[in-house]
């Protein structure tokens, strides 16, 4: 399946990874909906939305810095360095869900964080965002204009950043093949993302330990993790070079 799969690798004109939280807990950044995911300890309501941010910041602020030290702290793992390996090779794009900016240190170059970032922050009033990669000294932390920041991540009820839901739509339209990665896809509207690609004609991969709602519409499904797949699957593509 390796050799298939690579020897599609080296006649694709574009690749497309849609990536989820599983290739992530490799770096052991929890997920949200596995067996020991945040929402199980954390009730998500109370925590991801912006009424639940309006009600009691401080609260909803502690729990993000929780997670972006968890972050920061961590490391990409061979599944996101291979990924960054192929893109030397091909045009590689990829679609996350994560928030975490891991295909970036990885050295991935076209990446669309559908959900935003959560080392990025903005304000709730005016146009400021910035990129933070140390703690916070108070919380939540207020803007120059005096209103509070916020994470730059997308909350439940809100809507996707429309300019990189657009070019990923493109992107998913116009590849050759794509791996989906570490992800059941039961978020809408990522979970639309394969359709795009298979109405083009492309070839459907997912690594995945697990079966997923997806796998039945999948041509070929790899049972492993990322970090254990995607570096093998590179080695089959560097042997055709």
């Amino acid at each position: 399946m390796f050799r298939r799969i690579a020897d599609k690798l080296h006649q694709a004109e574009k690749i497309v990874f849609v990536t989820g939280a599983g290739i992530s807990q490799e770096s052991g950044i929890p997920t949200f909906r596995g067996k020991d995911g945040l929402w199980r300890k954390y009730d998500a309501m109370k925590l991801a939305t912006i009424d639940a941010f309006y009600e009691n910041p401080k609260i909803v602020w502690e729990w993000y810095e929780e997670r972006r030290k968890n972050i920061l702290a961590a490391k990409p793992n061979p599944g996101h360095l291979a990924m960054a390996e192929l893109e030397k090779h091909k045009p590689v794009h990829v679609l996350t869900q994560n928030i975490d900016g891991m295909h970036k240190r990885a050295g991935n170059t076209k990446v669309y964080e559908l959900h935003g970032s959560i080392i990025t922050i903005k304000c709730t009033v005016c146009d400021f965002k910035d990129t933070v990669m140390t703690s916070f000294s108070e919380l939540p932390p207020v803007c120059k204009c005096g209103n509070i920041l916020r994470p730059d991540v997308v909350w439940f009820g809100e809507s996707l950043p429309q300019n990189v839901w657009h070019a990923a739509i493109q992107q998913a339209s116009s590849c050759d093949i794509m791996i989906v990665v570490g992800t059941s896809l039961a978020v809408s509207p990522a979970n639309l993302l394969p359709v795009y690609a298979q109405q083009n004609g492309a070839i459907m991969v997912e690594v995945n330990p697990e079966e997923t709602p997806m796998s039945v519409s999948m041509d070929l499904s790899i049972r492993s993790s990322a970090a254990k797949a995607l570096p093998e699957l590179l080695l089959y593509f560097k042997d055709k070079l």
